[in-house]
């Protein structure tokens, strides 16, 4: 298999998400249903001959302790036992901090991509197993696949869901996942729901009214968008989405934004495009 040149790191949607519970760890037990969009960031690997892996460039506010793709770029070296280095390029087109999982996406196609690269043969459990010590969100990205997703994110389901047009509203609010986590106020007791695929506005986000009570720009918007359909944050936000007809309804809310908004505008996928490459 020929390696792409240009490796596709998707943004994805939660449709709802709950917490039903937390564990004596302190993670939380949830449930969600994720899929892709093809709204993407884009990754270039060069080999390094010095054993040093690194950014080609910083990523403002993100140092690189907390780098997710240097992250999953050392724990692949060690687990395939090896020495070789690599600068990875990251360019991206996910706003940071919007609940669009970016910084997940990007470090599960670094172990696609470095698998294939390094000619390491890892599975994908494999790879999964290890994006779990990255994030919760790593192995939805590693799958590549719709699903409904349980535990602390690792128990996965496919599913077949439609696959609208979507306007995604970059509030321009960057929320910090874990400053939501602990919020006092934060829904942890939601009944266990059974698996199904769930109609826009039928179950919540347990993050919406703390991000709309703490950010008027992310209320505001709410408010604006309600008159076009169920306007919903993914994650734990602040982008803000709602699902369309049609490509032009999409680019007729884009038309309208308001509030020095950035809508973007993405087709939904029950396969990651990373995955659409990897197949290919």
């Amino acid at each position: 298999m020929n390696a792409p040149t240009v490796w596709l790191a998707p943004a994805k949607i939660n449709l709802f998400l709950h917490i039903t519970g937390q564990r004596s760890d302190g993670m939380h037990e949830l449930q969600t249903v994720f899929q892709f969009l093809t709204l993407s960031d884009q990754l270039h690997f060069t080999p390094l001959s010095d054993g040093r892996i690194k950014q080609a460039s910083v990523i403002p506010s993100v140092p690189p302790e907390q780098d997710l793709c240097l992250r999953a770029a050392h724990l692949l070296r060690d687990q395939g036992g090896l020495t070789v280095g690599v600068e990875i390029a990251l360019e991206k087109n996910i706003p940071i901090g919007g609940g669009l999982g970016g910084a997940s996406s990007d470090a599960a196609t670094t172990l696609h991509a470095l698998n294939q690269l390094w000619d390491l043969a890892a599975s994908e459990d494999d790879l999964a197993a290890l994006g779990l010590q990255l994030g919760a969100d790593v192995p939805i990205f590693v799958r590549g696949l719709a699903a409904w997703a349980e535990g602390v994110g690792e128990k996965i389901t496919p599913l077949t869901l439609p696959q609208p047009w979507y306007a995604v509203v970059d509030t321009g609010v960057h929320v910090s996942s874990a400053e939501m986590f602990v919020n006092s106020q934060l829904t942890r007791n939601c009944p266990r729901l059974t698996m199904c695929p769930p109609q826009v506005g039928t179950h919540a986000n347990v993050f919406e009214p703390l991000v709309r009570k703490r950010y008027a720009q992310v209320d505001r918007v709410f408010d604006w968008l309600a008159s076009f359909g169920t306007p919903f944050l993914t994650g734990t936000g602040g982008c803000v989405v709602v699902a369309c007809e049609s490509e032009q309804d999409a680019l007729a809310i884009q038309a309208q934004a308001i509030y020095d908004v950035r809508v973007l505008i993405a087709k939904g996928r029950n396969i990651s495009p990373l995955h659409q490459q990897l197949t290919r």
